[in-house]
């Protein structure tokens, strides 16, 4: 049974060993010097943080990847692609300015900033792959004509996917509007008509203009116009619109696999993920809560199946946090070590089957060594 190499370092860091040396022999362990970069296109696939939310990995990081690029003589560039939603990230303009308040600019990271799927999201390319749910991915142009992908990816929760790891940054990260839009698909949300209380923030910050109130003040969905993106998910507080589950994690996470292989189709790769500042959910809200466990580590693969699995299992072998969101979900007597804290948080999703459709469609394995750095 193949087994794959996880790299892994710890935070500890002393005079003459700081982060971002320890980064870098890390990407050294992990593969970086057999990845042809030489005077090839590199995209350096990130999420830049959505405003407000402070969990997002640090620049300085980056910076240090793209010395390193350019050091082998490679073309390094940060990118990410619009969101669907409606947020501060959905247009190039403001996914850039979004940027640069984060501190993602060519003056600290060393390398240009591009947006990958154009000012509106359009600009993608589609590459088939003929696959259980996907035919042809829409995926964004930049990543697409990329050479070589190196993903730096922030190990969090999400509310629909379980985790947001290696798999979830690419596959959803780097698909254009259009191939988000297919993504999302089987996840509309519904409407608990009785807490709703008229606000209208639905409304408002509906980008797709799906969402109305009637004549007694109530929301209601149009569903020929809905895409699934969530957005009236995440703006209303009264847990008036909601997400309908029943298979749609699993088979989103599939379809995430499924449009990852695609973005890693014939492309050399290196995947590192950073497993700090482990919020319950995605850095695409304005805000970050506190951390579900302690920071834990820097791991790196070329493998993306066993490194999202890897960083899974020392979240969920870490203890949690007493002040965390789920520390209230578990009893003070339970023990909360070896728990998928993933799951504590957002008790519908599941992960895994998205890292087990990962490794049937030949993406990678789940089963790994983890080698200390």
């Amino acid at each position: 049974m193949q087994t794959a190499k996880v790299y892994f370092t710890s935070l500890r860091a002393k005079p003459n060993q700081n982060l971002l040396q320890k980064l870098s022999k890390l990407m050294d362990k992990a593969g970086f010097n057999t990845l042809p970069v030489q005077d090839k296109f590199t995209a350096l696939k990130i999420h830049f943080g959505e405003p407000g939310n402070l969990a997002f990995i640090r620049p300085n990081f980056a910076a240090e990847v793209v010395k390193k690029v350019k050091s082998a003589g490679g073309k390094p560039f940060l990118t990410d692609a619009n969101t669907l939603y409606s947020g501060q990230r959905s247009n190039a303009v403001d996914h850039l300015l979004s940027a640069t308040q984060n501190g993602f600019t060519e003056a600290v990271v060393g390398c240009p900033v591009i947006i990958a799927d154009g000012l509106k999201g359009t600009d993608q390319k589609e590459i088939a792959i003929n696959m259980t749910h996907t035919e042809k991915a829409r995926i964004s142009a930049a990543v697409a004509d990329a050479d070589i992908i190196i993903s730096m990816t922030h190990f969090k929760g999400h509310e629909m996917a379980g985790f947001g790891g290696t798999l979830k940054n690419l596959g959803m990260g780097a698909a254009s509007v259009a191939g988000k839009l297919f993504l999302h698909s089987t996840s509309k949300p519904k409407i608990e008509v009785e807490n709703c209380t008229g606000c209208n923030a639905c409304v408002k910050n509906c980008a797709h203009d799906a969402i109305h109130l009637n004549a007694d003040k109530k929301a209601f969905i149009n569903y020929e116009t809905c895409v699934g993106c969530g957005q009236c998910v995440a703006v209303c507080q009264f847990d008036a619109a909601q997400v309908v589950w029943e298979n749609a994690s699993a088979l989103m996470n599939e379809k995430v696999a499924e449009y990852t292989a695609a973005i890693l189709k014939n492309k050399p790769a290196l995947h590192i993920s950073f497993i700090m500042d482990v919020s319950p959910d995605c850095d695409c809200w304005g805000y970050n809560d506190y951390p579900m466990v302690p920071n834990i580590g820097i791991a790196a693969s070329t493998d993306p199946v066993a490194l999202d699995k890897a960083c899974a299992d020392l979240v969920s072998a870490a203890p949690l946090l007493s002040q965390s969101a789920i520390a209230c979900k578990t009893p003070e007597n339970e023990p909360n070590k070896n728990q998928d804290k993933f799951k504590m948080a957002h008790p519908n999703t599941n992960w895994m089957a998205g890292l087990l459709h990962a490794e049937k469609i030949g993406l990678g394995t789940l089963n790994y060594e983890l080698i200390p750095v």
